[in-house]
């Protein structure tokens, strides 16, 4: 049953706020938090304002798988909460006066940056300005000695003239909420796959990045650092029983070479282990390389070796 957040619980905990059945973060230091400090990547599905969607530039907002999700909460690190209630009412006469303050005071920074730009750029063509003015009134029949052309009166001219057309101006849209929303605490979506989420919280554990592993056909990628200085040092498969097909285990680990990766393999033993709450079973791991050309390439080392 949904209970509202405390304040000092609100404080203390990053909100993931439930979209989709999982959590999304759009605060900026709550992501960088996310990452740096507990190795929590996500996926930015956001899009850049001024060059549209791009699958290598995006922003936020983060979107949290439900493994991760579930890995924060349990931890106490965030809270999950649903703000569906206050974003779908009626805003109230203060909320609109509030917001469309916030409008007109984008539309006048856009003026005043738009008009400022327009400045520079008229001092930095100064001089064919003036040579263009000069050549205009020569052929209206001014003579060379009355003609005085004054740089800063045209640059004075510029700012007086310059008009901001709201119908091109650039409407910005946060990615945060500049006001601050009440929402509710929610629980946790059921995870569908046990042993997926037990995978994740291990590595995790072992101080790995774990992020999805579907770009290379694998449950999950794990990176010795920050993936965006690091490689993957492995991919995860999980098994649904600890029997694997021949033809499976080698196009498994064939992928696994060919993207200059370990290969590991995750399945549910049979035994389970009892804690105090309930009971468990246990995970096991089978890491495996491919040798498949270790003879040959030692056949080819060899020579050198004894010369």
């Amino acid at each position: 049953m949904d209970a509202p957040v405390r304040v000092e619980d609100a404080a203390n905990k990053i909100n993931l706020t439930l979209i989709n059945g999982t959590g999304y973060v759009f605060n900026v230091d709550d992501y960088m938090t996310l990452r740096q400090k507990h190795r929590i990547v996500g996926a930015l599905v956001g899009t850049c304002n001024m060059r549209g969607w791009s699958a290598n530039d995006c922003t936020l907002p983060l979107e949290l798988t439900p493994y991760e999700t579930r890995f924060l909460v349990e931890r106490d690190i965030a809270q999950l909460v649903s703000k569906q209630e206050s974003l779908l009412r009626v805003p109230v006469a203060n909320e609109l006066a509030e917001y469309h303050g916030l409008l007109e005071a984008g539309f006048a920074s856009q003026a005043e940056t738009l008009k400022t730009e327009k400045l520079r750029e008229t001092e930095r063509n100064i001089s064919k300005i003036l040579e263009g003015k000069r050549r205009k009134l020569l052929k209206e029949g001014v003579l060379e000695a009355d003609i005085v052309i004054d740089a800063s009166k045209i640059l004075q001219e510029t700012a007086d003239n310059f008009v901001f057309e709201r119908k091109n101006a650039q409407l910005e849209i946060a990615c945060a909420h500049k006001q601050t929303h009440p929402f509710k605490t929610v629980d946790l979506p059921a995870i569908e796959n046990a042993l997926k989420y037990k995978v994740f919280c291990d590595f995790w554990t072992r101080g790995y990045y774990v992020t999805a592993g579907d770009a290379f056909g694998a449950d999950f990628l794990l990176y010795p650092g920050d993936p965006l200085q690091y490689h993957a040092s492995h991919i995860v498969i999980l098994l649904d029983t600890p029997i694997i097909q021949p033809l499976d285990m080698i196009a498994k680990v064939r992928l696994s070479v060919i993207v200059n990766k370990i290969c590991i393999f995750a399945y549910f033993g049979e035994e389970r282990a009892e804690t105090d709450t309930k009971v468990e079973r246990e995970v096991h791991y089978q890491t495996v390389q491919w040798e498949g050309n270790r003879e040959k390439l030692g056949a080819v080392a060899a020579p050198s070796k004894e010369s």
